[in-house]
């Protein structure tokens, strides 16, 4: 390879990551502080936002993996999908990734490892963790903050962040429109409380680390009380179903056409 061509790919190489760093930059950093405690968080306003509008919510948890206080790893998974400008135009809306604690958890659950496989108990009724106190109060903030459409409010998540899903409807239950748990679950118990609003729940049936009978006990409790469920359970895909979740082309239309 010549000097000059690898001095191009070179530069090329920068300003692709400058680029994608600037991106991910629109992403505003903030804290939800409560007498409760910390809640980071990134937000990103829509295109052209006008603050005498009225906008979806989407809220957006993150797996275990991206637990922390930098305010930066909840955007590795989905982040991306929400900056596209093809996105940001059709879908105007207020997207928020709060970031989880290290060694916390959205929802309590049970979990311990049997001949190497997970196992995970979902509790009926539990007390919330100090990250869904907190994730409470941060909605209630962003309620005051901006003009929130209340027939348009939705909410997703993978892995631990799935689980958090269930367990913010379950506690919520009147107050989203539609959601979409990625790899999570829940106790099936608590679908009565969930039937009001629209689902989407995705997971691989080769997950080692979430095994997929988490979600489709879910879906099927979801069925038995006439919860309008769609199901994607995909084959041979272990726990990224968020990559085949993400590229799924009717989920963002299904998403923001659901209204209560």
């Amino acid at each position: 390879m010549s000097v000059i061509r690898f001095f191009t790919l070179a530069v090329f190489a920068l300003f692709t990551f400058h680029l994608t760093a600037q991106d991910f930059d629109l992403f505003e950093k903030k804290k939800f502080v409560s007498d409760d405690g910390e809640l980071p968080y990134r937000i990103l306003l829509p295109k052209d936002f006008d603050s005498s509008k009225k906008y979806p919510l989407l809220l957006f948890l993150h797996g275990a993996g991206e637990r922390g206080n930098d305010n930066e790893s909840q955007l590795k998974h989905g982040a991306e999908l929400f900056l596209r400008d093809s996105i940001r135009q059709k879908y105007p809306a207020i997207v928020v990734f709060p970031q989880c604690a290290t060694n916390s958890s959205w929802a309590r659950i049970g979990f311990s490892n049997t001949g190497g496989q997970n196992q995970f108990v979902f509790y009926e009724r539990a007390k919330p963790t100090a990250e869904m106190v907190l994730l409470e109060g941060l909605l209630d903030e962003l309620s005051k903050t901006f003009k929130i459409s209340r027939n348009q409010r939705y909410v997703g998540g993978l892995s631990m962040g799935g689980f958090g899903t269930f367990e913010l409807v379950n506690r919520n239950p009147k107050l989203f429109a539609a959601a979409f748990p990625i790899c999570g679950g829940a106790n099936p118990k608590i679908a009565p409380r969930l039937k009001k609003l629209d689902w989407w729940v995705f997971h691989g049936d080769a997950d080692d680390i979430v095994p997929p009978k988490y979600s489709s006990q879910m879906v099927d409790a979801l069925k038995k009380v006439n919860a309008r469920v769609t199901y994607n359970l995909y084959p041979e895909v272990k726990h990224n179903s968020w990559d085949y979740a993400f590229k799924e082309p009717e989920l963002l239309p299904w998403l923001f056409s659901k209204a209560r």
